[in-house]
């Protein structure tokens, strides 16, 4: 759920908008608790500033590697050359195009 900063009061006829937010617990190591600490402290952010924004940017990272499809140059020109120049069909696709064409013409 994106949380979004509460507008501050500058004046009358403007509300404070309530933001809901939710609870996340985590159990560390000693190890993990101590370079989070260090991690934190460095970006001027308290542990759970840090934690969530890291893990929110590999979150994003995570999804945008499952809905993206990357190609390579010469994988990106074939697509496009088959896109724009394509096989002319064979015998599988002919005979596969009349039975879909037998089927919808019955309905």
């Amino acid at each position: 759920m994106p949380v979004t900063p509460s507008p501050a009061p500058s004046g009358r006829g403007h509300k404070r908008i309530a933001v809901r937010r939710e609870r996340f617990n985590a159990r560390l190591t000693e190890e993990q608790k101590r370079l989070f600490e260090r991690a934190a402290a460095l970006y001027g952010q308290s542990v759970s500033q840090f934690v969530m924004s890291s893990a929110q940017r590999a979150a994003e990272q995570a999804i945008r590697e499952h809905e993206v499809i990357s190609l390579s140059e010469r994988d990106s020109r074939a697509v496009m050359e088959a896109l724009l120049h394509p096989a002319p069909a064979g015998p599988a696709l002919r005979k596969a195009a009349g039975r879909y064409q037998e089927l919808v013409s019955e309905e």
